[in-house]
């Protein structure tokens, strides 16, 4: 059985919608991360970084939600293009962009004391930063005019693509406020395992 420790509007909500999507069986073992037990001994073994998500998969125990997406995806044989192809490329272009330029930015954004004694300021570069990679998204989905972000198939990019722009909520322009962009949230929202995702997670509106 697979096993994904989450917490409510984490990291882990990609992961949670794409194992709603694929249909296979799994639990959800919450991380008590109000109580800090993320950080804990036993949480630490499975990640050292003390970073939520965490899947359980048999044997195997992995961290960081792209891998955890890209795995499941290729183990389940849906939602990622064939390997070796022009769009298994492009897959892994913008799964690592998502991961390492706009999350890595919006980490900076929700956690800018780590950066720096002025937090003020690196929260107002953060956002201004992130502006700019939610137009560059929001020109792609308007150059292909497909309804998902790789084009016509829905993939393991579109849950990373709408919990990330989800966390740009309640920033002055988020994502939900450029035209593709906009349009594009609205279809993953509406898809049924994202619903059951929004409801079993009990989350509050806005949820994008």
């Amino acid at each position: 059985m697979i096993e994904l420790h989450y917490y409510p509007s984490n990291a882990s909500f990609a992961p949670h919608i794409l194992l709603e999507e694929l249909g296979v069986p799994f639990t959800l073992r919450t991380v008590d991360r109000a109580n800090n037990e993320h950080k804990s001994p036993a949480y630490l073994k499975l990640n050292p970084n003390g970073l939520i998500p965490v899947l359980v998969d048999g044997d195997l125990v992995l961290y960081e939600t792209a891998a955890i997406l890209m795995h499941l995806a290729d183990c389940h044989g849906r939602f990622a293009p064939a390997p070796g192809t022009p769009e298994r490329a492009q897959y892994y272009k913008w799964m690592v962009w998502l991961t390492n330029t706009l999350q890595a930015m919006l980490i900076h954004y929700f956690y800018p004391d780590r950066m720096a004694t002025d937090a003020a300021e690196v929260k107002a570069r953060a956002e201004a930063q992130v502006a700019t990679m939610l137009d560059q998204m929001d020109a792609e989905l308007a150059r292909h005019g497909g309804d998902w972000f790789l084009g016509s198939e829905y993939t393991a990019v579109d849950p990373l693509a709408f919990m990330l722009c989800r966390w740009t909520r309640m920033q002055a322009r988020p994502a939900k406020a450029r035209p593709a962009l906009g349009a594009y949230l609205k279809r993953v929202f509406e898809r049924p395992a994202t619903q059951r995702v929004v409801a079993k997670e009990k989350l509050a509106d806005p949820v994008y």
